[in-house]
């Protein structure tokens, strides 16, 4: 198992590709607190886990506020005693052109997608530093590198990840802990369910294609660090 005794952090670990990473991770031997708004489907990824023998640790939690993750971070330690590896795949998307946009998807991709991994990693930073060891896995999106029309609000969004992922990778260097990105194309997840005439699902990436990367950047021996992935189906950006 390439990741047996470890202690993983994933927040969005109640569905899509959080939830596929929490179950890729549990079955390499890995500890893992799911993190997530909805309690029901936290509670049905926990059951996964334990069922095919693993440890979950399953915490309703907001990514956009402060002491919601701070929380989070503290029913960790408190359980697992150390924090490994952190995933921040909890995200919002709304697409559409800017002229037709609205100030209130703007603003909550900004606070989940945005907000919402600063203030996770920010709060998985003091133990990590102080176990001189740890792996941040951000979930970024190729909308991130290759401008798409409709992803405006999202692209800059997630722009802002990416920079900052670069940032903390530098700062963190000295201390031990890999900071990496993860920038998928389209991946087939219930984001969609909502999206009028989405691209052809069943051209995308899986769930699980993202957490066997996720598996890869996390694994690797303390001597190598991947810091920035770019997945994409097969036929190309969608």
């Amino acid at each position: 198992m390439k990741l047996r005794d470890q202690v993983a952090l994933v927040t969005g670990g109640g569905r899509g590709i959080g939830r596929a990473v929490a179950l890729a991770f549990a079955r390499e031997g890995a500890r893992v607190t799911l993190a997530a708004r909805t309690r029901t489907e936290l509670d049905a990824v926990a059951a996964e886990v334990r069922g095919s023998g693993g440890r979950a640790l399953a915490v309703p939690a907001d990514v956009t506020q402060e002491s919601s993750v701070v929380e989070l971070v503290a029913r960790t330690l408190a359980e697992f005693g150390r924090i490994d590896i952190l995933v921040t795949a909890a995200g919002a998307a709304a697409f559409g052109p800017v002229a037709d946009s609205k100030l209130e998807e703007w603003e909550l991709m900004m606070a989940v997608n945005l907000r919402g991994v600063y203030l996770t990693c920010r709060a998985a930073l003091a133990p990590m530093i102080r176990q001189r060891r740890g792996t941040i896995i951000n979930v970024v999106s190729v909308a991130a590198k290759q401008p798409i029309p409709g992803c405006a609000a999202y692209a800059a969004s997630k722009h802002g990840v990416l920079g900052f992922t670069r940032v903390l990778a530098e700062e963190l260097r000295p201390h031990g802990v890999r900071v990496g990105a993860i920038c998928p194309g389209a991946v087939n997840t219930p984001l969609w369910d909502s999206i009028a005439n989405p691209p052809d699902r069943a051209r995308m990436l899986a769930p699980e294609d993202v957490a066997e990367a996720a598996v890869l950047m996390a694994s690797l021996p303390p001597r190598a660090s991947l810091e920035d992935l770019t997945l994409l189906p097969a036929g190309g950006i969608l």
